[in-house]
């Protein structure tokens, strides 16, 4: 089962490189102004990080299928799994100033050609392939310069953080509940996933997705500074990685809650 659990901690870790650097396209909408191009060229990512998701849960399914069969307990591959999570973050707050300048240029052909599949072609092709490896870029200090953070609200920034950790170990919590309740309730905890990711879904939209629209439309309509939407992403990405990290206090929480309710 080592090749699953790989698998499993590779396309966690895709999906969390992908979903951070979403984060950083309201920085290029703001400074170009093309808002909705760039969230529809940003798209073809979420695309990738949402196939990628298709391709979790089986994944996961095959790791507690077998710990059953064999009487095993998986937290400690579960505990991996989560650790991806924080490390594709990571990696994307690194990949994000090379992501931007690639993204920028990308939002300028595409406005030109108008044709993203075009768009994705010329990408792949070698040559461009080198241009994109010698753009790259890493973050450095002086992006953090005269940032005025405390322009966002914190109690924003908490939810954003216990959201994400939540969304982090849904389908993961779910599934190793299904290791604490009687056999004939096994499928019906592992499908809780559905209402747990559901939930924090719903969190997101309410909560986090208006605050952090309003702000960048306000950068857009020149009513605050361009600075202040950079402190909003870092913000959000500092707390969707303090997330992933309290994801780990939550997951055996979270399943033995998910499981009682079986019992």
């Amino acid at each position: 089962m080592d090749h699953v659990l790989i698998q499993l901690i590779l396309l966690t870790f895709v999906i969390h490189v992908i979903d951070t650097l979403g984060y950083s396209v309201r920085l290029n909408s703001v400074k170009t102004g093309q808002v909705a191009l760039s969230f529809s060229i940003f798209n073809l990512f979420v695309l990738v990080s949402r196939t990628a998701n298709m391709f979790q849960a089986p994944l996961i399914g095959k790791i507690i299928g077998f710990s059953i069969a064999k009487d095993l307990d998986p937290l400690s591959d579960m505990r991996y799994v989560i650790a991806a999570a924080t490390a594709g973050t990571l990696a994307g707050v690194f990949v994000i100033p090379t992501f931007l300048k690639i993204f920028q240029i990308g939002v300028k052909k595409i406005a030109l050609s108008g044709s993203v599949p075009s768009l994705v072609f010329e990408a792949l092709h070698a040559n461009n392939m080198k241009r994109i490896v010698k753009k790259a870029t890493v973050p450095k200090k002086k992006m953090l310069h005269k940032l005025r953070f405390r322009e966002i609200p914190k109690r924003f920034l908490l939810l954003h953080a216990v959201v994400t950790g939540i969304y982090t170990i849904g389908v993961l919590a779910a599934n190793y509940s299904s290791l604490l309740v009687p056999s004939q309730n096994q499928l019906a905890a592992a499908a809780s996933s559905g209402m747990i990711n559901g939930a924090a879904t719903i969190m997101l939209t309410f909560f986090i997705d208006p605050k952090s629209a309003i702000i960048t439309d306000q950068a857009i309509r020149g009513k605050r500074p361009y600075g202040d939407v950079k402190a909003l992403v870092i913000l959000l990405i500092t707390t969707k990685l303090v997330g992933t990290v309290l994801g780990q206090l939550l997951f055996l929480p979270a399943a033995k809650i998910i499981a009682s309710f079986y019992q």
